[in-house]
Order: C-alpha cells, then structure tokens, then sequence
C-alpha cells in the first residue's frame, strides 16, 4: 500500500467515525472469507457496515474524532463494526459472536462514550430505530383511530333511534 493510499483510507476512515454513532471493535481470528463475507452482508442488511482495519492507520484516523478513546484497543488483528442507528451494529455483532466463536467483540463507543462487551450485549437486546419508530407511529394513530370511533358512535345511534321511530310509526 503506498502513501496517497494510507492517506485516502484514514481519510475514509476519519469520516466513518465522524458520522458514525456506534463503533464496535473486534477480533475477527480466523474467519475465513466466505464467513466474513457472510457477516458484511448481514450487517449491510441491517444498515451497518463492517470492515478489517490496520490499526496504526486506524489509530491516526481516530485522531480528532468522538471515538478518540478506542486507539488502544487496536492491538493485533482487528475489524470494526459500525452504524448510524445506535443498535443495528451492535445486533448483528453479538449475534454472528454468539453463533462464531471466531469474533470476539473487545469494546466499543456509543456517542462519545466508550462501552464494555456487557453494554454491547444489552444494546443487542434494544429494538432498533426502526422498530421504534413503527411503535411511536402506532401509539400515536390509536387514539386518532378511538376518536374517530367515539365521534361516530353518536350519529349511529342517532341513526338507529330515527330508523326504530320510523318502523314505528309505520307498524302503528
């Protein structure tokens, strides 16, 4: 890799982490290609992204940058987990270590904040952004839904009470 390389990947890598609001760091030991490939597209599905670092470039691109404080956790081979929903990364993560033992989740960031494995893990269990979002929606349309319904209800009946006078008034 000669220089105006490097300098376009920490380039690359800078703006990762300056957008990025989860940043998990792992140790991919042993993942063959079809296994990394198999993880890459799992976390492209879920809107993350994953990717195998230098850690010396990976270090420099920190510089600066929210997730400063992760530089030393990169130490031997390393590849990060990264999204802008808060969860999506840390989901498929956990997921593809608990079923992999060939990743090894080491820590990560969430904001400027650093987190533990355990922290990781209970990220996981969070319903994503998405999720969320559909359940807000869904709260929020319930009561339109019982207003509509109760605005209704007295012009039925109103409806109904009209419609019995009249069959009475026919019958009589």
């Amino acid at each position: 890799m000669d220089r105006m390389q490097k300098e376009e990947l920490v380039a690359s890598l800078n703006s990762v982490f300056g957008s990025a609001n989860l940043v998990i760091v792992t140790r991919p030991s042993g993942l063959t290609v079809a296994e990394s490939t198999d993880l890459r597209r799992r976390m492209r599905a879920s809107g993350a992204s994953f990717k195998v670092t230098k850690n010396r470039l990976t270090r420099l691109a920190l510089q600066g940058t929210k997730f400063d404080h992760l530089s030393e956790l990169f130490a031997g081979p390393t590849a990060i987990a990264y999204s802008d929903d808060p969860v999506a990364a840390a989901k498929v993560a956990v997921e593809y270590a608990d079923d992999n033992e060939k990743l090894e989740i080491i820590g990560g960031g969430l904001f400027e904040n650093s987190v533990d494995i355990a922290e990781i893990k209970t990220l996981a269990k969070l319903p994503s952004l998405e999720a969320l979002r559909s359940k807000i929606v869904g709260m929020l349309n319930t009561p339109a839904t019982r207003v509509a319904g109760v605005v209704q209800a007295p012009a039925g009946q109103l409806a109904r009470v009209v419609s019995a006078r009249a069959a009475q008034n026919e019958a009589a």
